[in-house]
This record gives C-alpha cells, sequence and structure tokens, in this order.
C-alpha cells in the first residue's frame, strides 16, 4: 500500500504540474507531497521532477513512469477514496470581492469538493462581506482591506503589487517633464475608473505614491477588477490594479504603465474570520488550502 501512495502522489504532482496543487487535491501539506516524490526518487534512484519557481516539470524518467502506472492507479481509486458521508456534507460559508474569487479562491478551493466539502460563495465589497462574517453569516471572507472590526481577526496571505495604467490614446496626453517633478499634477486630466465610490485602490496608489488623495475626475465605477480593466481598455479612465490583473494587457500593449516608483506599492490580500469561536474543521481546511496556494500567487 505505501508504494501505491507514492505512485499515487506521482500521478497528482505530474498532472498538476504543482506539488502545491498536487497536495490540494490529495488533501495533503505539500512537504509531505515532496516528502513521497523524495522517497520514490530515492527507491528508483533518479529524480523524476525538476523544481523551479513555476511548479516542477517531469523528467524522461517521470514521464514515462507516469505513462505506465497511470491506468492501474486510476483503477485503484476506489482504494484510496473516503468513506461514503453518511450525513449532509458540511458547508463553508465564504465571502470575497467577484474578481478575486473567481480568479484565484475557487481554483485554490475547488479540489476540496471532491473530499466532501460543499463551498458557497457570497461576492461583494470587503465592508459588507466582513459586516456579514462579524454577524455569523459568513465563515470565511478574502479581503483587500484590514478594517477593524469587533469579533474578526485577520491572517495575512500575500502582498500584491499594484501599477498605475491607461490606455495608450491617454498615457500620450501626459507631460512627461511635469511627470517627473509633479505626478500627481501631470496626471490630475485623466479620469479615474474606480472600484468603489471611496476610490480605496486608486486613493491608496496616490496617498502611498503622491502623498495626497486623486483630484481626478470619476467616469466610471464598478466593484469588478477585471470591469475596472476593461474600461482602462477601452479608454475611458485609468486606474491602480494588482499587476497580476493588468499584466496580460500590458504585455499585449492595450494599456500602459503611467508612473514607475522605486518603491513598489503594495496593498495586503487578508484571510478574515471569527475570533470568538474557534474555526471549524472544515474551515480549517479551507484556511490551510488558501494559505498552501497563496505562495504560488506572486508567479501567477
Amino acid at each position: 500500500m505505501q508504494e501505491l501512495d507514492l505512485l499515487r502522489t506521482l500521478l497528482e504532482v505530474h498532472r498538476a504540474g504543482s506539488i502545491t496543487a498536487a497536495a490540494a487535491r490529495l488533501g495533503m501539506s505539500q512537504p509531505s507531497v515532496s516528502e513521497r516524490i523524495t522517497r520514490l526518487e530515492t527507491e528508483l534512484g533518479t529524480p523524476l521532477f525538476t523544481r523551479s519557481a513555476r511548479g516542477v516539470v517531469p523528467t524522461p524518467e517521470g514521464d514515462a513512469l507516469a505513462a505506465r502506472v497511470a491506468a492501474p492507479v486510476d483503477r485503484l481509486r476506489e482504494v484510496w477514496a473516503m468513506p461514503a458521508v453518511t450525513g449532509p456534507a458540511e458547508t463553508v460559508r465564504i465571502g470575497g470581492a467577484s474578481d478575486v474569487v473567481a480568479a484565484r479562491v475557487i481554483p485554490a478551493l475547488a479540489p476540496l469538493t471532491s473530499q466532501g466539502l460543499r463551498l458557497a460563495f457570497t461576492l461583494g465589497l470587503a465592508h459588507d462581506l466582513l459586516a456579514r462574517l462579524a454577524d455569523g453569516g459568513l465563515d470565511v471572507v478574502v479581503s483587500s482591506v484590514r478594517t477593524p472590526v469587533r469579533g474578526i481577526r485577520y491572517r495575512g496571505l500575500i502582498d500584491e503589487e499594484f501599477v498605475l495604467v491607461g490606455a495608450p490614446v491617454l498615457a500620450r496626453t501626459i507631460d512627461r517633464k511635469r511627470l517627473a517633478a509633479d505626478p500627481a499634477g501631470a496626471l490630475q486630466h485623466l479620469p479615474l475608473v474606480a472600484y468603489d465610490a471611496d476610490l480605496s485602490i486608486v486613493r491608496r496608489y496616490w496617498r502611498s505614491q503622491f502623498g495626497r488623495r486623486p483630484a481626478n475626475p470619476v467616469a466610471i465605477t464598478v466593484p469588478d477588477l477585471r470591469g475596472v480593466l476593461a474600461a482602462v481598455v477601452a479608454g475611458a479612465g485609468v486606474s491602480a490594479l494588482p499587476r497580476y490583473v493588468a499584466e496580460p494587457a500590458i504585455g499585449a500593449g492595450t494599456v500602459e504603465l503611467l508612473h514607475r516608483s522605486d518603491e513598489a506599492p503594495i496593498n495586503t490580500l487578508n484571510l478574515a474570520i471569527r475570533a470568538a469561536e474557534p474555526a471549524t474543521p472544515a474551515t480549517i481546511r479551507v484556511i490551510d488550502a488558501l494559505v498552501e496556494r497563496a505562495r504560488e500567487w506572486d508567479v501567477l
């Protein structure tokens, strides 16, 4: 059975292309998966994967072994299946912004559904979701703000870099000499695309980089980072976005970086949970999976 466990782990890592993703699928910790792969490599006397910042790549020996054992190991999946659930599956209620949930949270947590968990998502703005968490309506909130709320404690997931971007047609209207001397003034004529009425993201960027609140007119307000990017690409205005959201458009040339800083502005993505009561085992599994997967998010 031990050898079969090693081969099953090999297949999951081979298919996922990542130790962390395979660990989530198997319901194991990342170190445990790494230890199993190392043990199998030691027994066989050959490396099966090469490691990189983006995951793992199978060696020719790893590819050959995976191809040889895939069919018989897949037929034996029922041996490793969890016992049948005799009662209703436990549901974990998760809140977050629609863009973050779609891009990061769902891919990280979806494997847990094959292990007997149900996930129910509530989408919205952080302040509303944190209020629901405090009232017991949610179990976990993924939040880009860390607002002090009675009965809630926070755990940082990852620091995200923010960039200021605009369509090329707007970028060409900026006086570059003035931008170097007075960036806020050089950008003041540009309309903004805002995430919310409080200008929460662009306001944070302006204050951290220029020392003041933006005085720019607001053209569009849309509470979804993908919608913000779409509006920026369309030339409706400029905005500050997490680099992982803006990077594809930057690479395609549909938006440009409007401002560069010696110290990149960052914001921490947090996990929020209730402090007054212990988390359920199912909620702990959700938290652990998000923490593990967040280690890879900086390379997405």
